[in-house]
Parts: C-alpha cells; structure tokens; sequence
C-alpha cells in the first residue's frame, strides 16, 4: 500500500514557520511530508530540514516525496522527543522552525495491517514503531483492570470505561485478545445498545490505546519546552493536535511559557526571576476553512497553534 497522507492546514502551516530561505528546520512527525515537501522547496542556500519519523515506512515514502530536495533534507528514524538530543549531537546549536503534526496518519489508519483501524481485522498492535515498546495487544492482555480503566478513561474519554476495562479482563480468561474484531466485539458488547448510535462504539477506546502504547502524551508533555528553548531568536513552533488531551498540554504549555511568572498577584514585582521565552502566535487555534473541511473529513478536528521564541531585545519580531 502507497503511503498517501493528506496533509492538513498545509497553507497556514507554511505561513506560521514564516520560513527564512537559508533557516534550520524540524518536522517532527514527516509522515508523507506532505508540510516537508513544501518547507523544503521553500529553502536555498545553508537551509537545511531536518525530519524525523518513527515509522520505517513513513521515512521511506518522504524519502521518496523529497527525492529533488535530498541536498537540502536530512531523514531521521526517531521518536521526536529525541529531536533536540540528535540535533545537537549532529553540532546544531539552535533551529528556525518546528513542525509537529501530531497523531495517526491517513496511511497508518487506512492501512488494516497496522491495527490502527477499528474499521479492519488485523493484529493488535497500533505502534507508529512497529519494533518498539508494547503493541496494543500487549497493553490488553496484560494490563490490570485498574490500569485498562485508567487508559480508557483518561486517554479515551470512554464513559463506560469501567464496564469496558471489565468485559476485557473476563474475555482474555478464556483466550488471549489477538485481532482487532475480537476486541471490537468485547467493547460493544460493553456498551449499552442505545448509546452505539451516533459513532463507532470502539472509536475513543481505539484511540485511547493508540495513545498508551506511543506514549504520545508523555512524549508530548516531555518535549515542548525543550523544542522552544531550542528555537533560535524569532524561531517559529506550530503544533497540530487532533484531539482535546494534544491541544490542552500545547495550548498549557505554551501560555506557561508566555508568561512563567510564578509570583501571588498582588506581589507589586516579580521576584521569581522566570522570563517568558515567546508568545503565542494566535490566541485561538487555527482551524481547517470550509474549502478544506470538503476535500479533507480529517481535518475537522485538527487545531494548530503557533508560538515565536523572542528576540534579545524582548519583544516581537
């Protein structure tokens, strides 16, 4: 199957990097490097992308999609919260832009092989990084009900957590969980007839156990603030989230680094001594217009936010 992700919010994503030509650049998550693709054409001279990707197979169709640009581009296989660490071990001392799309792609969802997809039999296993960690499978065959409870609730926002998390424990008793069907029939028998109407019943637990096994908000949480120290002055970060847990922990972070000050109130003058490192771009999320929202239903719940690390002289660019 042809790696093919359609990329969202591209053209408010190449406004937001507002890219210098000879700039140092990151895409965190390059998946078909649908944003890389146009970063790239973007740059001349000292400018340089740098994309990572966990999935082999995303890395090798952007491979293949920035074949014209591979003077300019470098292709890393690693989680983005090893971004910074690499960058700086390769002698970068600083970037102009970051690119985080996060979530699953297109490709990962509608590839069945992959057990992203409630919508496909197929193994268990939703892993971006199909060598690394614990698949899904592992977390539902293993995990405590009270742990099983906690992911659905939690990353799922799953009402019936507690009856789902139940159904799974007594259902592995007599086999283990292997397909993506066998798990399928275990949540909706879970869920109350009446309450299966509007979505696929297994929707938020699919999406909560993706969550667990990438460790996607953990790793999330445990990068946004090195990746804005490490922009340079006027250096531009945009994040795309597609579900509410992504967007809290970017919009938090990036307020908080906004405006860090940790002082009471009625304290006359900081004496915390934090500085803000930048300011947010756009005080609401950006979201997809009509235009796109037609061509593209993953677009819906896509948000992107925008944060600018300051200049030596403290104010905007």
């Amino acid at each position: 199957m042809e790696f093919v992700h359609k990329s969202v919010l591209l053209e408010e994503v190449i406004e937001g990097l507002a890219i210098k030509p000879e700039g140092i650049y990151v895409d965190g998550t390059v998946g078909g490097a649908g944003h890389s693709s146009e970063i790239a054409k973007r740059l001349k001279g000292k400018g340089r992308l740098y994309c990572f990707d966990q999935d082999p197979e995303a890395l090798a169709a952007a491979e293949k999609r920035l074949e014209s640009y591979k003077e300019r581009v470098t292709l890393i296989r690693a989680n983005f919260e090893n971004a910074v660490g690499i960058l700086k071990e390769r002698g970068e001392t600083g970037v102009d832009g970051i690119l985080l799309d996060l979530g699953v792609s297109s490709y990962q969802l509608d590839n069945g092989e992959r057990g992203f997809s409630y919508r496909s039999d197929a193994p268990l296993d939703m892993r971006m990084d199909p060598e690394a960690g614990k698949s899904a499978g592992d977390i539902v065959n293993s995990a405590e009900e009270g742990e099983l409870f906690r992911i659905l609730r939690d990353y799922g926002e799953e009402r019936f957590a507690g009856k789902i998390a139940r159904s799974i424990v007594e259902a592995r008793k007599k086999q283990p969980i292997k397909t993506t069907f066998e798990l399928n029939a275990i949540i909706k028998s879970a869920i109350p007839a009446k309450m299966r109407q509007d979505k696929h019943p297994s929707k938020r637990s699919f999406q909560a156990l993706r969550i667990a096994c990438n460790r996607e908000l953990e790793v999330l949480e445990a990068s946004l603030e090195p990746m804005i120290g490490f922009l340079n002055e006027g250096g531009r970060f945009c994040v795309i989230s597609f579900h509410s847990l992504e967007d809290r922990i970017v919009k938090s972070t990036f307020r908080r680094e906004e405006h860090p000050c940790t002082c009471p109130a009625d304290f006359p003058k900081c004496v915390c001594g934090k500085q803000p490192k930048g300011f947010c771009v756009n005080r609401k999320a950006i979201v997809a217009g009509d235009a796109e929202l037609e061509e593209n239903e993953r677009a819906h719940s896509a948000k992107l936010r925008i944060f600018e690390k300051k200049t030596s002289d403290g104010g905007e660019q």
